[in-house]
């Protein structure tokens, strides 16, 4: 009797357990503790074999966070190619005369997210390499892609001084942010710091002390509330200690160190000035183009979730939308809203989208809109292979690089993952135990701790991992 009954309490429930379809089992996930207060959207396409298999609260509308990088990328790909480049350049008019350049230098900007301290250094070496020492007239600076507008619609003001969110430039040095290194050195000493880039742009204040408890807590941080470039170093030094913190506005940022820099090569440039009117190509000699590979960006903007690098493919694709007239972020967004019309089918009128990389709050999407999107990448192998290649790989890298560790969905998920306050979001594709193809999105919204939205994702992700 004994034996019957732990058959009956024990052994049938886990052979009902084992019962259970992939669907139940996801259906199972949505009776969470935190979905009760919360909302999500989920669906699940096969793309082997074209058949739509789960879909919950899929047409509604949710704040996507960073999942909208995938519209950006995908309308990118397919309006720009794969082979498109970002491009500074350097050009001048007028003559070179023994050392002297009796004319303007220009410096046109083409909103390369990815310019780095040693990409500047590169362009200092060009100009010194065509035997210019002397600047007779004006070193120009070319910000006319874009109009003055600086932020996206909808992102928070107090946002200002993390490096997620630079001022949007067409110059751009070192992602409009500065890089600033701490480190311990003698106890109750002001502790070292190291700037990258250098530059008189801004000046540093260390007021912090190496292992002393009294000195409080460290902080590193820029009294942005009124643009004021002073980076203020506070507080204790126990270990080193990196912060990145943007620079007020980007383009005179970069504008006076590539000065400061050419001047330290002894290149005398006498007096510079923006220009919001195209540099005109009929009457200067080209110089030097620094090419940015629309890949190198695209891996940056999926992998890493870099916003800038997002928003800077919006203002590309609005460059192309309008044939080269000064851009705002709506020529962008209107872009989007001709390719989801025209190649995906979809009303732009029935969504919101404000911005390229999902930190608008301005921003509201369906899951079932994003599937489209990873759909139509999937069937054009020539979008597919460059955006499969960039994203996330659980376990792996990127911001997926310490989720589903040690189970089934272990490089098996390429995602772009997604988070804001009260938003958390996972869309991509997913290699399930029969060989297909899967395709997934989900929304996770209204979630006051992400990490309860982020391990629910990763189940469902497992659980399409084994799907048969």
């Amino acid at each position: 009797m004994k034996n019957v009954l732990f058959f009956i309490l024990c052994v049938l429930p886990m052979f009902g357990m084992n019962a259970q379809t992939w669907e139940q089992r996801i259906d199972t996930l949505l009776h969470e503790e935190f979905l009760k207060t919360s909302e999500v959207g989920i669906t699940v396409f096969d793309l082997t074999t074209g058949e739509s298999l789960y879909r919950h609260q899929s047409e509604k509308l949710y704040r996507p966070a960073s999942v909208e990088k995938l519209v950006t990328s995908v309308t990118a790909l397919a309006r720009l190619g794969s082979d498109y480049t970002l491009d500074t350049r350097l050009c001048y008019s007028g003559k070179i005369e023994n050392d002297t350049l009796k004319g303007n230098l220009y410096l046109v900007g083409g909103f390369d997210p990815e310019l780095m301290d040693e990409d500047l250094d590169s362009l200092v070496r060009m100009v010194a390499a065509s035997g210019i020492r002397c600047i007779a007239d004006t070193l120009v600076a070319d910000i006319s892609m874009t109009d003055s507008v600086y932020w996206g619609p909808g992102w928070s003001w107090d946002d200002s001084p993390n490096s997620f969110q630079p001022y949007l430039s067409p110059l751009m040095l070192q992602r409009g942010c500065v890089e600033v290194k701490v480190s311990p050195v003698v106890k109750d000493s002001l502790p070292a710091v190291e700037c990258v880039p250098a530059s008189s742009y801004y000046r540093v204040e260390n007021r912090a002390k190496a292992h002393s408890p009294s000195a409080g807590k460290l902080a590193i941080t820029r009294d942005w509330m009124f643009h004021n470039n002073r980076i203020l170093i506070s507080g204790n030094v126990t270990r080193a200690t990196t912060k990145k913190l943007s620079i007020y506005p980007s383009q005179d940022f970069f504008v006076h160190t590539f000065v400061e820099r050419l001047n330290r090569e002894g290149i005398a440039t006498g007096e510079w000035t923006f220009s919001s009117t195209p540099t005109p190509n009929d009457s200067i000699t080209e110089l030097f183009t620094l090419h940015r590979p629309l890949g190198e960006v695209l891996e940056e903007a999926l992998k890493e979730s870099d916003n800038l690098c997002a928003e800077s493919l919006l203002f590309h694709l609005a460059a192309q939308h309008t044939e080269g007239r000064r851009v705002s972020v709506e020529d962008g967004t209107d872009a989007v809203k001709d390719f989801m019309k025209k190649e995906l089918g979809f009303d732009p009128a029935d969504y919101r989208i404000a911005d390229g990389s999902g930190v608008s709050l301005y921003n509201y999407l369906s899951p079932e809109l994003l599937l489209e999107y990873l759909k139509y990448a999937y069937y054009h192998r020539d979008i597919f292979i460059p955006l499969y290649d960039s994203l996330p790989i659980a376990g792996i890298d990127g911001t997926l690089q310490n989720r589903m560790k040690r189970t089934t969905a272990h490089r098996n998920v390429r995602a772009k993952t997604g988070s804001v306050t009260g938003v958390s979001s996972l869309a991509g594709y997913v290699k399930a135990a029969n060989g297909h193809q899967l395709a997934f999105v989900i929304i996770n919204q209204n979630v006051l701790k992400l990490k309860k939205a982020r391990d629910f994702q990763d189940k469902v992700c497992v659980i399409l991992s084994q799907y048969k």
